[in-house]
């Protein structure tokens, strides 16, 4: 596939795990965490899926990008990982009450770290 399709493909899966993340947020903080909903269940399947296809695209585009492939990656892709890390575990913070507002705001931030990191491409 071509870098183009890649991107298209990272930004469509960044936008769906986002949105999942908003839905089961707002669920959490409206009606509480009780039972399964198919809501609930959709988000989270949605979250999933689209998790893979961000770290599936994400390292179509370090190939195309010529990024070896060994175990030492460039700083800002570390900090992507850990953020594509952080993101897949705040299904499970979620559910925590005491954090729903705060991953309200937190998780927007990471992604517009995320964002920078890919744009800026900062080394140490």
């Amino acid at each position: 596939m071509s870098y183009t399709t890649y991107k298209i493909l990272h930004l469509f899966a960044v936008l769906f795990v986002f949105l999942s993340l908003g839905g089961l947020t707002l669920r959490a903080m409206d009606r509480g965490d009780k039972g399964k909903s198919p809501a609930r269940r959709l988000a989270g399947m949605t979250h999933g899926i689209a998790l893979l296809l961000v770290l599936v695209s994400g390292f179509g585009l370090l190939a195309r990008l010529g990024v070896e492939h060994d175990w030492l990656f460039p700083p800002w892709v570390w900090g992507k990982l850990a953020i594509w890390l952080i993101l897949g575990l705040s299904v499970a913070w979620i559910r925590k009450k005491d954090w729903h507002r705060a991953l309200w705001w937190l998780l927007p931030v990471l992604g517009g770290l995320a964002a920078a990191l890919a744009l800026l491409k900062p080394t140490i």
